[in-house]
């Protein structure tokens, strides 16, 4: 495609014109649609992003030093024998229907996140609430089996959902909601519209209180559903986009645009290819071992994302508080790791992806375990379709190339093992060593996020905690 034929096609795409003409409105690129607004249902990353720093609030949130702070609940204390933890909510923040939030809504969304028969996907990280009560509007006491070691994460992660639009829907039926087509938040933006697989349109709130920040200073952000990797780098550098995911092959070419700055981030994400061990021939160790064995991360890493990562022997990214080291992780030397062990006969799967493109990661796995004897199947498959036979209760899948996007408070690692047909130990030390002997994921690299972005687009912060961290602070230069 040249770059006249994508400009056009992206022009057409995203129905907005340059920049300059489009004042304080961001638009912003997603590879894919948004999988559901509803965080009780969400794993897409973006889709948990979105929900919590642009149409909702967590009753905390992460500081740039990853310590939790204060959000929705202006304070919090634990008792003596911290089993309880009490919050008390700011009093001034109302849903877009001006209806006052109050900690029944917390209490509601902490229930139903409690209940199996909504699928909430760290159902696990609430195991050990014993009782969530609110006693008056601005006071929520969450109760605990036994005292937490730290902060649960869980409450950074979960926005409070509006009771009284939800509480007479179903728990089993929450997928189905109106609300998930026509949401009302409490946060920084207020939903605006939704056009599938095209965009998602925010417009700023006026009435976010001033304790949690005040309105934003965008007037509108737009998610753009931009899922063709050229067409998205022609939008960014016509103007039609602000903000895209870039690949790493294309870092260099957005640098030397004067209009353009490329943003270089850690992020809490690690590409596997995840080993359904409910099925032969992986639920086999000597076979898991061997895969992992086989690959080899530099080439990976230098090939296929040009340096943009780390070598990934274990779910968890360095620097991520309780990460363990490689070290430990680490299982034998590359150079050990020349032929499968006799008991282990060759076999062929299907390997899964999501996308459209030319599969190159895919493909340099493919080639390394032919060198055993694999006869490795690529299917390549649309989102919705990849995660629904992966995340779906039938797990239909032999092996799947995941991106895993994880949460500072490790609680992911149980998840991720039962996604494989496993269970990880509560305790994430524990869990990591689990991950390096069973082998359920052959991990790949822990992933660095690549963003090119518009230099009229101010105080923009990406970092550990997200992409959207700090979008209520962004401004356009005029």
């Amino acid at each position: 495609m040249t770059r006249h034929i994508a400009w056009g096609a992206a022009i057409a795409l995203l129905g907005c014109g340059p920049a300059a003409d489009r004042g304080p409105t961001v638009l912003y690129a997603s590879g894919a649609d948004l999988q559901t607004i509803n965080p009780l249902l969400a794993v897409h990353p973006l889709a948990k992003q979105v929900q919590r720093y642009v149409l909702l609030t967590t009753l905390a949130r992460y500081d740039g030093a990853l310590a939790p702070r204060p959000y929705l609940a202006r304070a919090w204390r634990w008792s003596a024998d911290r089993r309880t933890l009490t919050f008390v909510l700011h009093r001034d923040v109302r849903w877009h229907d001006g209806v006052p939030t109050t900690a029944r809504d917390a209490r509601w969304t902490l229930e139903a996140a409690r209940d199996p028969a909504v699928g909430y996907p760290r159902l696990s990280d609430l195991a050990d609430f014993e009782r969530v009560s609110a006693p008056d509007d601005s006071t929520l006491v969450l109760r605990f089996r036994s005292p937490p070691e730290r902060f649960p994460d869980v409450l950074t992660d979960l926005p409070v959902l509006p009771a009284h639009l939800l509480d007479s829907v179903p728990r089993d039926r929450l997928r189905r909601a109106a609300w998930n087509e026509h949401p009302v938040g409490n946060g920084p933006f207020r939903f605006v519209s939704h056009q599938p697989n095209r965009r998602w349109v925010f417009a700023a709130n006026p009435d976010f209180p001033a304790a949690l920040g005040g309105p934003p200073r965008l007037e509108r952000l737009v998610l753009a559903i931009v899922d063709e990797p050229t067409t998205k780098l022609a939008a960014l550098v016509s103007g039609e986009l602000d903000v895209a995911g870039i690949q790493p092959a294309h870092a260099g070419y957005v640098r030397r645009d004067p209009r353009l700055v490329v943003i270089d981030y850690p992020l809490l994400f690690t590409y596997g290819i995840v080993l359904n061990t409910r099925r032969a021939p992986f639920d086999r160790l000597e076979v898991r071992r061997a895969i992992a064995d086989a690959l080899d991360r530099r080439e990976i890493i230098e090939a296929y994302v040009y340096g943009y990562g780390t070598p990934a022997f274990g779910p968890v990214p360095p620097g991520v508080p309780g990460a363990l080291p490689a070290a430990e992780l680490r299982r034998a030397p590359l150079a050990a790791r020349v032929a499968l062990p006799s008991r282990v006969a060759p076999a062929r799967f299907e390997l899964l992806t999501a996308g459209t493109g030319e599969g190159t990661l895919e493909q340099i796995v493919q080639a390394r375990l032919r060198r055993l004897g694999f006869d490795v199947v690529i299917r390549q498959l649309e989102l919705s379709t990849f995660l629904g036979r992966v995340y779906g209760p039938a797990h239909d899948f032999d092996a799947a190339v995941l991106g895993i996007p994880g949460d500072l408070g490790l609680g992911y690692l149980g998840p991720l093992a039962e996604l494989t047909g496993m269970r990880a130990p509560r305790d994430p030390e524990a869990a990591q060593r689990m991950f390096a002997d069973s082998v359920p994921v052959a991990f790949l690299y822990h992933a660095r996020g690549l963003q090119g972005m518009n230099r009229r687009l101010q105080g923009v912060r990406m970092d550990l905690r997200g992409e959207l961290v700090t979008v209520h602070d962004w401004w356009v230069t005029r």
